[in-house]
């Protein structure tokens, strides 16, 4: 058994000029990240990777969710694959984990995210909004053979307002 999961980038700011890649999160961005971390905590149990996007509004939600769920650095990997909008990327990198990796935290952006809640989950999510969190298992032991799993989880910022 395999579980993933999915959180997309907190809401980033548009007030900066500086390239997509480096764009920090706004006063919301950091308000949802710590709402939904601190409420995902209540349910969270420990994972064994996190994988982050090493853009900066995915790297900051990644350490606010790390950081009020108690996870140890060691664990914690960051990614230029997960800046990835179609979804493509995003598949690679998991089917390439290491098997011995049981249960996976991963950050990243939107349309891939969405697309793959939507192919790989048992709920169709119109859109993970940003700060979402969608947890999927998957009844395989390799991820190389990902495939159709159950979503047991979801949980987004205007849910817990």
């Amino acid at each position: 058994m395999k579980k993933i999961i999915l959180v997309r980038h907190a809401k980033s700011s548009w007030e900066h000029d500086v390239i997509d890649h480096e764009r920090p999160l706004n006063e919301r961005g950091f308000k949802d990240a710590n709402l939904v971390s601190i409420e995902l905590k209540k349910s969270y149990l420990s994972v064994d990777l996190v994988l982050s996007s090493d853009a900066m509004r995915a790297k900051t939600t990644a350490n606010i969710f790390i950081s009020n769920l108690g996870i140890n650095s060691s664990i914690v990997h960051l990614n230029h694959d997960l800046y990835d909008f179609s979804g493509a990327n995003l598949t690679k990198v998991i089917k390439t984990c290491d098997d011995s990796i049981n249960k996976l935290i991963l950050f990243g952006h939107n349309h891939a995210i969405t697309a793959f809640v939507n192919t790989y989950g048992s709920s169709y999510i119109d859109n993970v909004p940003t700060s979402g969190v969608v947890v999927i298992e998957f009844d395989i032991t390799n991820w190389k053979n990902l495939n159709k799993g159950k979503t047991i989880q979801t949980l987004f910022p205007r849910d817990l307002k």
